[in-house]
């Protein structure tokens, strides 16, 4: 395994923990933030362009499709990090809202979200820190 998927691993592992517990813990708050983000069309440029830096470099760096389940992980992180971006950066305020709001059935849905983040942080926190001792 490459020292990039152990790192890159352990990176988003880590931040998808860290981000998912505060989530969780306030779930009302979060709602709030996302909401009012989307709503803000000067705000979402600017995350957009930042998500769309990062997938960019992501995919730039680590677009790797073999290997195990860990580094094809790191990728499609990449690659969805990058596509989330320009999708913001593309779609209107009102698509924008429609979409990952009503779409995807954010508030409904955040416990779920929140816990697909926790465990994906979990197992690359695991797998890179696993790779990083096979050293």
């Amino acid at each position: 395994m490459s020292p990039r998927t152990t790192f890159l691993s352990k990176l988003i592992g880590i931040y998808s923990i860290l981000v998912s517990l505060s989530m969780i813990t306030h779930k009302q708050a979060t709602v709030e933030m996302v909401t009012a983000l989307i709503h803000n069309p000067p705000v979402v440029f600017v995350v957009s362009v930042m998500a769309m830096a990062a997938g960019l470099a992501m995919v730039l760096g680590h677009n790797v499709w073999s290997g195990g389940a860990l580094p094809v992980i790191v990728t499609l992180i990449g690659w969805w990090t990058l596509v989330k971006g320009l999708l913001f950066l593309f779609l209107s305020p009102e698509g924008a809202s429609a979409f990952f709001l009503g779409g995807l059935h954010y508030e409904q849905l955040f416990y779920l979200y929140a816990a697909i983040s926790l465990l994906l942080g979990i197992y690359l926190t695991y797998g890179g820190l696993r790779q990083q001792r096979a050293k």
